[in-house]
């Protein structure tokens, strides 16, 4: 009997950047705490409520064919206050990319562009919160 293949969950995201040691040091100053798994060009940090993993890899691995700069897939964060965070992100160097918007019926987002030229999303998400409050 075969099955049929599905989509589990978001297993990492990965963010590029030319200069990487200060990509790295960047990021680890805005989760705030160091990568548990890093090797040269390469650095991984475990975060949030699902333990999501983020990887931050230096460019020069970046595959054939792939361009530097916002793409148009968006992978939002989930952050219980929107607009304190992209503060916190600007204040960090981040480039304001959309605003925060007010999507509706509780949910809040908006984009930044890293100092690494990566499109960051955050969101308030009220079905996220109710899955995490409900699971503890």
């Amino acid at each position: 009997m075969t099955t049929t293949p599905k989509l589990r969950g978001m297993a990492n995201v990965s963010y590029w950047a030319a200069d990487w040691p200060a990509a790295k040091a960047w990021y680890s100053e805005l989760i705030g705490f160091e990568p548990y798994f890093l090797r040269d060009g390469y650095a991984e940090w475990r975060l949030g409520d699902h333990q999501d993993e983020l990887g931050l890899i230096d460019s020069r691995y970046r595959p054939p064919g792939t361009t530097a700069g916002p793409g148009g897939v968006v992978l939002y964060w989930h952050v219980d206050d929107v607009p304190a965070m992209v503060a916190r992100l600007l204040a960090m160097g981040a480039t304001e990319h959309e605003p925060a918007q007010d999507r509706g019926a509780g949910f809040v987002t908006a984009t930044v562009i890293d100092p690494f030229g990566n499109l960051l999303g955050v969101m308030y998400n009220p079905h996220y919160v109710e899955i995490v409050d409900g699971a503890e």
